[in-house]
C-alpha cells in the first residue's frame, strides 16, 4: 500500500511539473496582442467590448481586454501599458461614460503617442458629445494629453452602434473587418520598412 501511494504521488509530480513547464512555454511563444480593447468597463465591458474580444479571439487574434487578460494583483498601469507598447493597433470604444475614467484617456493618449493605429466605435454617443472633463484633481499636463487624444480620434473614421436598434451580428462583421484591415496593413508597412532598411544597408 506505502509503495502504491510512493508511486502515485511521484506520478502526479510528473504530471504537474509537465503541466507547469508546458504552461510557461506556451506563455513565452504566445503572441504578442494584436488588438488592444479600450474602452469603459460600466458601459461596455459586458456588451460590445466583451463580445468583440469573444468574435476576434475565435477569428484567431490576441485582443487584450482587462478583465480578460488581467488577474488579481497585477498592477493596472504595468500590464497595460506593455500590453498598449506591445499591441498591433488599438481599439477605442467611446461610450457616455468614457471621458469619466483616468485610465481610459490615459490608455487611449499612450496609444496615441505610441503612433498606434486607432479604431474609433462610438457607442450610445456622439463624437462631439466627447469632453475631457477638468475636475481639479487631474494635472494639467495630463490633461492636455488627454485633449490631444481625444481630437485625434474625434476625427479619425469610425464606427457607430446604437445599443437599443442596432444590428449586433452586423456590427460585429464591420468591426472585425476593419480590425482585420488594419492588421494587414500595419504587417505590409512593417515589411516595407523592413525591406527598405535592408536595401540602404
Amino acid at each position: 500500500m506505502q509503495r502504491y501511494s510512493t508511486a502515485r504521488y511521484v506520478c502526479n509530480q510528473i504530471v504537474r511539473n509537465q503541466t507547469h513547464i508546458k504552461t510557461t512555454l506556451d506563455q513565452r511563444l504566445r503572441p504578442p496582442c494584436d488588438v488592444f480593447i479600450n474602452h469603459r468597463g460600466i458601459d461596455t465591458k459586458r456588451n460590445v467590448a466583451g463580445l468583440l474580444y469573444d468574435h476576434l479571439r475565435r477569428l484567431g487574434f490576441s485582443p487584450f481586454l482587462d478583465s480578460k487578460n488581467m488577474k488579481p494583483g497585477d498592477k493596472l498601469f504595468d500590464k497595460i501599458d506593455v500590453a498598449i507598447h506591445k499591441c498591433k493597433i488599438g481599439v477605442a470604444v467611446f461610450s457616455p461614460q468614457y471621458c469619466d475614467s483616468y485610465f481610459c484617456l490615459h490608455e487611449l493618449a499612450l496609444m496615441m503617442e505610441c503612433k498606434k493605429k486607432v479604431i474609433p466605435i462610438f457607442v450610445d454617443v456622439k463624437p462631439s458629445e466627447l469632453r475631457v472633463k477638468d475636475d481639479g484633481i487631474c494635472p494639467t499636463k495630463d490633461l492636455n494629453r488627454f485633449q490631444l487624444a481625444l481630437e485625434e480620434a474625434k476625427y479619425t473614421v469610425g464606427l457607430t452602434l446604437d445599443t437599443l436598434t442596432g444590428d449586433w451580428p452586423e456590427f460585429l462583421d464591420s468591426a472585425s473587418d476593419a480590425v482585420i484591415k488594419n492588421l494587414l496593413e500595419v504587417e505590409r508597412e512593417k515589411y516595407l520598412l523592413k525591406k527598405k532598411q535592408k536595401y540602404y544597408n
